[in-house]
């Protein structure tokens, strides 16, 4: 049986920042076991390459939400990493911290060091941002965050213009002073390459000699001594192993692998857990509960300049970016599909933005089967604007379905299921026909194609966004932290209630989703989880 200090569930976006910063010291023997494979894969450093990642087994999931009442009965695809990097390698690599109130929230519910003053000076320690240093920003960390405002596309200056037209004024920082208004998105690439945790911890972490990383090892129970977790069993290369841990078992296997563990591990739901077979170690219905979600919908329009589309989709315009890319790591392929963005509230007595926007230079309105939003672009000039919700307040769950670890839990995500969130997308998706209703916008663009001129009503609109809106891949709560186990799973300092030597470091933990995308918020979870676990070394 091998024996280390710490064993890592997961080698996502928090396991590989927790691993490195457990192992810097040369104290303590890490071990990351990771059930999907390596990352240096050409499709998972392009960037533009996710599209490709987007149903590929060989680094997704493909995890397969259950059919949504919400959603018009639709089933959702929900790609997560697995791979090296988790969804940090397989992501749209937008890099947004959140509001200063989302951080402030989950202070003030309870969880001391976790409100945005706590945070910022973990932010700019990991940032190596482009743009320069300042009161908000850092430089010199292991995460280059790219500047692209003088590489986009020119039809996104053009959105830039109408949202502005719009009411919504220029915002030069996403993450700086405030977070409301349009500006261009910054992206976690570096020399056009991206730059997912793995390439900026733990790449660095597995040169040193007390770090050892496993892939294609997938955990399968959690390995108890009474209430004290000491170890893990695992499935490799089709034998089982174990592996003790001296002090500690951190689970980093994001929304849905971290709760799927614990419960297959005994720890959940008690009735849940006795209907599959599986004895209850400690009961807590909120493992696997709680879960949220940012849901988004694009709108379509046909435009009479030319878009993305002319270049990414006829053979020579594949092969000049292809080679573009290849020898100069730029260009299309070197970027974001999201390059254009901002927020706003749908209504001006909110105090901050509760929808995101996303701006897109090219379209996927006839993909082949089951791509949604593999690049296949559209034969003709076209574009979308993009939103999603903020702060919805629909609640999920993932519950294991079988006691085999190998079968997907059932993932209920219950969209659309409160009339607040019915009604502030409503609202939403009628700004989005304000925005390309401005003047800038308005003389490029032929005619809407999605959902069409013809839906127009309330109703239709409504209709219309349970058909066609889904995950923009953010699952949170699913393991959220709070003073006690009445209304979580993990405590502030990130220890499961009611077991020693058990943390949970991921996404999963969030006590309420951030305004934007969750990566960032993601990768300082694991800085400060890996913070509070050296603090109480003895």
């Amino acid at each position: 049986m091998q024996s280390f200090d710490f064993i890592i569930v997961g080698a996502g976006s928090a396991g590989c920042v927790a691993a490195e910063r457990l192992s810097a010291n040369g104290r303590y023997s890490v071990l990351v076991l990771e059930a999907g494979g390596t990352d240096r894969r050409f499709f998972v450093q392009m960037p533009l390459g996710y599209g490709k990642t987007f149903l590929d087994p060989a680094v997704n999931w493909n995890y397969k939400a259950e059919p949504d009442p919400g959603l018009a009965g639709n089933a959702d695809h929900w790609p997560r990493g697995k791979v090296l990097g988790g969804s940090s390698s397989i992501n749209a690599m937008v890099w947004i911290r959140g509001q200063r109130e989302d951080f402030d929230e989950w202070r003030d519910a309870g969880n001391p060091g976790w409100g945005y003053d706590d945070l910022l000076p973990i932010f700019k320690t990991i940032e190596d941002n482009q743009a320069g240093a300042d009161q908000w920003r850092g430089r010199g960390g292991p995460v280059h965050v790219t500047d692209n405002r003088r590489l986009v596309h020119p039809l996104t200056k053009l959105y830039l213009e109408a949202c502005r037209e719009a009411g919504l004024p220029l915002n030069e920082d996403f993450n700086g002073a405030k977070q409301e208004g349009a500006g261009i998105y910054q992206i976690t690439t570096r020399n056009g390459r991206r730059m997912s945790a793995a390439r900026a911890f733990l790449r660095p972490a597995m040169k040193r000699a007390n770090v050892r990383v496993e892939t294609d090892a997938h955990v399968t129970r959690i390995l108890f001594e009474g209430r004290r977790a000491v170890g893990v069993e695992y499935r490799r290369h089709g034998g089982t192993k174990v592996a003790h841990a001296g002090r500690e078992v951190i689970l980093s296997a994001g929304s849905v692998g971290s709760p799927q563990l614990l419960q297959l591990s005994g720890i959940g739901p008690a009735d849940h857990l006795k209907d599959l077979g599986i004895g209850v170690h400690l009961d807590n219905a909120n493992v696997g509960n709680n879960l949220q979600d940012h849901l988004g919908i694009n709108y379509t329009w046909k435009g009479r300049t030319a878009t993305l589309n002319q270049i990414l989709r006829p053979w020579w315009g594949k092969l000049m970016v292809g080679v573009q890319y290849l020898c100069l790591r730029s260009g299309p392929l070197s970027m974001s599909m999201n390059q254009g963005g901002g927020f706003f509230r749908t209504d001006p007595a909110l105090a901050r933005p509760n929808m995101q926007l996303y701006f897109q230079a090219f379209s996927t309105v006839l993909p082949k089967p089951g791509e949604r939003p593999i690049l296949t672009p559209d034969p003709w000039p076209g574009f979308s604007i993009g939103l999603s919700s903020c702060r919805p307040t629909s609640r999920g769950s993932v519950m294991v379905r079988s006691a085999d670890p190998s079968v997907h839990p059932k993932i209920m995500a219950n969209a659309f299921s409160t009339n607040h969130d019915v009604t502030e997308m409503l609202a939403a998706v009628k700004f989005l026909r304000v925005i390309a209703g401005q003047s800038a916008l308005k003389s490029v663009i032929e005619e809407e194609v999605l959902p069409g001129p013809s839906i127009r009503s309330d109703d239709e609109l409504i209709e219309d966004f349970r058909k066609r809106s889904g995950t923009v891949y953010h699952p949170v709560s699913t393991c959220r932290m709070g003073p006690d186990a009445t209304g979580a799973v993990v405590d502030p300092r990130l220890k499961v209630h009611g077991v020693e030597s058990l943390r949970v470091i991921d996404a999963s933990i969030f006590p309420s989703v951030v305004s934007g995308n969750t990566n960032a918020a993601a990768i300082v979870t694991g800085w400060k989880g890996a913070e509070m676990v050296l603090e109480e070394q003895k």
